[in-house]
């Protein structure tokens, strides 16, 4: 970031005006202990964020990862229109819970 305000000769404060913040919507999803790894390498779950990534269609982005110190994995999903955010962080989650379901049993 430092060199970026250098490189441009910008201050920090013209740097921010060019960016747009979209609506973001965080999830964490209770996986059986250890399980949040492998979860996230599960089919069905590349499955849903290919499937989230496509309706986002380029205007969002998808982080999934397992928690460092719970038994968690974190859905986030970002993109230009709310209730689709929204809606796609809910998809994920929802597939996170049923592959832990199905891992544990």
């Amino acid at each position: 970031m430092l060199y970026e305000l250098g490189a441009r000769q910008q201050s920090l404060r013209e740097m921010k005006a060019g960016m747009q913040k979209f609506p973001q919507t965080l999830i964490n999803v209770p996986v059986v202990n250890g399980s949040g790894r492998t979860i996230m390498e599960a089919e069905p779950i590349r499955m849903a964020v290919r499937e989230v990534e496509s309706q986002l269609s380029g205007s969002g982005r998808v982080l999934l990862r397992p928690s460092g110190t719970e038994p968690i994995v974190r859905v986030m999903v970002e993109g230009a229109d709310a209730d689709l955010v929204r809606r796609c962080a809910q998809h994920i989650a929802d597939s996170v819970t049923l592959e832990s379901a199905r891992a544990h049993h």
